[in-house]
């Protein structure tokens, strides 16, 4: 474990200010997102003095074997989690991808933060500079670890080919775009396909959800809840390709959900709306502390919250009612065998 000894822990009158400690992943691009939450709290809360915690997680350090092989579903968050629970850290900050639908026992995302550009990039060799996918030569290889996005790409460019680059995950071609953004390396983008950062806390510590809500972005969250309501629903996750996309526009959620086979040839596709009018309300009380799919967000209303999760439990029963779950059973089992 690594600690990181920021600046200023002393306040204007010489005291030394209390310590939140933030947890965080070593990677390059974890810590930058890390880094950017802990601005954000130190902008607005200049008595605490924040201490970054870096550590590795099981993701970090199996590198010979595909995500959607190993079948630990806390890849990226276990370690981090446990050092939460031993108080070891007082908040967590993630990659809200990372974080499975269901958190254990005592945990909750506290807040999550404006998602700024949600699709993936696609990175190409300095060779094909200024070429799309569409106009690569035929059987060019395409890199990622993603069965999704292999399953997508699979079906609109069969003419490429694909490779599981598992054990090359820190050099994977196929990013956020969000997550190359933070590298500053968006000039090696040539294409936009199809990521929001979470702050995991313990749900029964009061003052650090308190003081991590204040990051809640409205919109953001409703369509987080949304898509992680979906993806739970459709038991989704890294051994299956399955994909979600939301939009808010005057106060409606749009969700539009996917599954696909392994090879691309099969999938369902559904898009639906509701009204989710997040205005505050004159509501009985302030809200609760219930959770909707793992999220705690007192500030933004019940009700709101409430539609979006139905959204996307609607959208998954409909992909199911059509026959989503052979397609994914199918995939599972290819995804086991290879």
């Amino acid at each position: 474990m690594e600690n990181k000894t920021p600046r200023n822990n002393q306040d204007e009158n010489g005291l030394k200010k209390r310590v939140i400690r933030v947890g965080t992943r070593k990677s390059q691009l974890a810590r930058i997102q890390t880094d950017s939450v802990v601005e954000m709290l130190r902008e607005r809360y200049l008595n605490l003095h924040f201490e970054i915690v870096a550590m590795s997680t099981t993701g970090d350090k199996i590198l010979d074997t595909a995500l959607s092989k190993i079948g630990e579903k806390s890849l990226f968050t276990k370690e981090l989690e446990n050092a939460l629970e031993r108080n070891e850290v007082d908040l967590v900050v993630h990659s809200l991808k990372d974080l499975p639908t269901s958190l254990p026992p005592g945990f909750t995302i506290g807040a999550i933060c404006k998602r700024e550009n949600p699709h993936d990039a696609v990175v190409f060799h300095p060779k094909n500079y200024g070429k799309t996918l569409n106009s690569l030569p035929e059987k060019s290889v395409i890199g990622t670890s993603s069965l999704r996005r292999a399953a997508q790409l699979k079906r609109r460019f069969p003419q490429l080919e694909f490779r599981d680059i598992g054990i090359t995950r820190p050099l994977e071609i196929f990013l956020s775009h969000e997550g190359l953004r933070c590298m500053k390396t968006e000039k090696s983008v040539s294409v936009f396909l199809q990521g929001a950062l979470a702050i995991e806390v313990r749900a029964r510590d009061q003052e650090i959800l308190d003081m991590v809500s204040a990051l809640h972005d409205v919109e953001t969250v409703l369509c987080c809840i949304a898509e992680r309501a979906f993806m739970r629903h459709l038991e989704g996750g890294c051994s299956v390709p399955v994909a979600v996309n939301s939009m808010l526009k005057d106060s409606q959620l749009y969700l539009t959900g996917a599954v696909y086979s392994l090879d691309g040839s099969d999938s369902l596709k559904e898009t639906m709306q509701t009204d989710v009018n997040y205005m505050p309300q004159n509501e009985n009380g302030p809200n609760d502390d219930t959770q909707h799919v793992g999220i705690t967000a007192k500030n933004i209303p019940s009700h709101a919250q409430e539609a979006a999760e139905n959204l996307g439990i609607e959208v998954a029963s409909l992909l199911l009612s059509k026959g989503a779950k052979h397609i994914l059973s199918v995939a599972r089992q290819l995804n086991d065998a290879r």
